[in-house]
């Protein structure tokens, strides 16, 4: 996973795997989803005004549909 933040911008962005070639398709409000180009699936968010956004929450819950292997 690779998380990305630009503060002047204040634009988050996390993918997840092997940085690809892809496109980012508009959702709405600010948010785009990273499409990859060869297998159209999705593998990323963007978000503007990330901060703005989340200056009142305590806590962020995303379920990602990712396993993450750690080992020692």
């Amino acid at each position: 996973m690779n998380i990305y933040y630009d503060k002047e911008a204040d634009f988050l962005e996390i993918n997840i795997g092997k940085n690809r070639d892809g496109y980012f398709k508009d959702i709405g409000e600010g948010i785009s989803e990273r499409i990859d180009e060869k297998t159209g699936k999705v593998t990323g968010i963007a978000i503007l005004s990330f901060m703005k956004r989340v200056e009142d929450l305590k806590d962020i819950k995303i379920d990602l549909p990712v396993k993450i292997e750690i080992s020692a």
